[in-house]
């Protein structure tokens, strides 16, 4: 099981590292109830972080369950998308860049 986290590559480094943050609470509060979130926690509950573009990031939020994070000091900017915890996940999650 793992959590997917995106953030746009556009988002200063800093603002990331928070929307990071932010990101894995923010799903963990919404999926609290389902029974991915329940078996993630019970084991390694592994995320994993990706930087992506624009057209990645507009693709990425057709999928389902997911958060979509805003930043106040960036006027509104969304800079991040999160994922409930899953076992299989749609094919552009391969090739998602890793942040580093």
């Amino acid at each position: 099981m793992k959590m997917y986290i995106l953030i746009k590559d556009d988002v200063p480094q800093g603002f990331a590292m928070l929307a990071a943050a932010h990101a894995s609470l923010a799903a963990y509060l919404k999926f609290a109830d389902q029974a991915e979130i329940k078996e993630w926690l019970s084991g390694p509950f592994y995320k994993v972080v990706c930087k992506v573009n624009a057209k990645e990031f507009e693709t990425a939020k057709t999928f389902e369950k997911s958060v979509l994070l805003t930043e106040s000091a960036l006027d509104n900017q969304e800079v991040a998308i999160a994922f409930c915890p899953r076992q299989e996940w749609p094919k552009p999650f391969r090739f998602y860049k890793l942040y580093k």
